[in-house]
């Protein structure tokens, strides 16, 4: 099957993998294709409801997870761990004093 790829710039690629690929298959093409990190990757199914494809480990393949081919799946990417437990929040500056 042949699935449409659009990254966080706009960038559409087409991944081709087979028809009982599972989600980690799909990750590892996109890697070898696109160069991104496969660990890092989060995969979102558009199909009316845009639900997040997830890798749980269980071997589950694309189509149980309702992708078909020509399905529109977007990609995020997980935040680095950089071992700090500092929220990255927006706060805003304390309020001048007039």
């Amino acid at each position: 099957m042949k699935v449409v790829v659009e990254n966080l710039t706009g960038t559409l690629f087409f991944i081709q993998v087979g028809n009982d690929a599972t989600v980690a298959e799909l990750k590892r093409e996109i890697e070898a294709q696109e160069n991104l990190p496969c660990d890092r990757l989060i995969l979102i199914l558009d199909a009316n409801g845009n639900r997040p494809i997830n890798d749980d480990g269980s071997g589950a393949s694309l189509v149980d997870h309702g992708v078909r081919d020509g399905s529109h799946i977007f990609i995020f990417f997980n935040p680095l761990d950089d071992g700090s437990s500092q929220s990255r929040g927006f706060t805003l500056p304390d309020s001048p004093s007039w």
